[in-house]
């Protein structure tokens, strides 16, 4: 995905920093928060705010609250879900859960929770 093309096509002005924001979010693995970000980045914390909102409105990215009361941030990309650990509090992107149909309603994220790989893993050994 070109960035200066996205921002076109969505007739925003191409700013450093918006620029900046996208190529974090394009390269990031996993959705990401502003603390995620807050050291990678040459802008404030209204400044971050102010572009991701406008980011969601123009469905450039997407967000999500988690566990943690942090808000998360990713590319908008095709309907996937998303797994929140209750113990570790990491997040994943699910690519395997794509197809969640409810008669009548569009679905957009689904965010499920439970006990990732690595937590069920130590949680299962004996002590």
């Amino acid at each position: 995905m070109q960035i200066e093309k996205l921002i076109e096509e969505k007739k925003l002005k191409l700013t450093s920093a918006r620029k900046e924001l996208l190529e974090l979010f394009l390269n990031a693995q996993r959705p990401l928060s502003y603390e995620d970000v807050k050291d990678k980045i040459s802008m404030d914390k209204a400044t971050f705010y102010r572009n991701v909102s406008r980011f969601e409105e123009e469905s450039i990215v997407n967000s999500f609250e988690s566990n943690d009361k942090k808000r998360y941030y990713g590319i908008y990309a095709s309907a996937h879900a998303h797994f929140i650990c209750h113990i570790c509090s990491s997040i994943e992107c699910m690519k395997t859960v794509t197809n969640v149909k409810v008669d009548g309603y569009k679905i957009e994220d689904v965010i499920l929770k439970g006990i990732c790989k690595k937590c069920n893993q130590t949680e299962s050994k004996p002590s």
